[in-house]
């Protein structure tokens, strides 16, 4: 069964072992940032710096796993159609819309949206860390360093398909960033297929 996540808010889930979720972009140029957290340890999550030292390159796509701080795979990327993902910005936050935007009353944003998702499988907001930016676009100049955040890439009904290789937490929004989105808040959908017994 196929779940919505409605623009600008978040969902907090588990994933077992075994079991593939599908991140879905439904409309179009909309991003969804994914966290995981080892269900049995909560100090294990999702690392952005281990993942992308590791496969020695920012972009993943098909076949790239996502490590750990203990530099275990927590998922692995079976399928990609847009092959254009963020590893290195972290969630959105009022201080986001704070400090970049200039907001005087900002929206709780991705990082808030986490938290309270999370929060019911006892994460606290200080243990969320960079996520994983499902179809977020983030060009990076090879000379100089500089970045720019793009429209995505994905078209209506591009996904990314992991496999969960442990037991997980898993926090997925909708993200609630104008720049991040391409100017405009969507949904975004997901779908669990348990794992199939051997």
């Amino acid at each position: 069964m196929v779940e919505t996540i409605p623009p600008r808010s978040g969902a907090g889930f588990r994933l077992p072992k075994g079991a593939e979720l599908t991140v879905i972009d439904p409309e179009g140029c909309q991003v969804a940032d994914l966290l995981a957290f080892n269900a049995d340890d909560l100090r294990e999550v999702i690392s952005s710096g281990r993942t992308l030292d590791y496969a020695s390159r920012l972009y993943l796509t098909t076949g790239d796993p996502l490590y750990s701080n203990r530099s275990n795979v927590m998922l692995s990327i079976l399928e990609d159609t847009v092959g254009r993902h963020d590893f290195l910005l972290t969630p959105c936050s009022k201080d986001t819309f704070r400090i970049i935007y200039g907001d005087t009353d900002p929206h709780r944003g991705c990082f808030g949206n986490l938290a309270a998702a999370l929060e019911p499988y006892g994460v606290q907001p200080d243990m969320i860390p960079t996520a994983f930016n499902c179809f977020m676009n983030v060009p990076i100049d090879g000379t100089t360093g500089a970045f720019t955040v793009e429209p995505p890439l994905s078209k209506a009904g591009d996904f990314i398909r992991f496999r969960a290789e442990m037991d997980l937490v898993i926090g997925l929004t909708a993200c609630s960033a104008l720049q991040s989105n391409g100017g405009s808040f969507k949904p975004i959908h997901y779908r669990i297929d348990e794992a199939v017994p051997a």
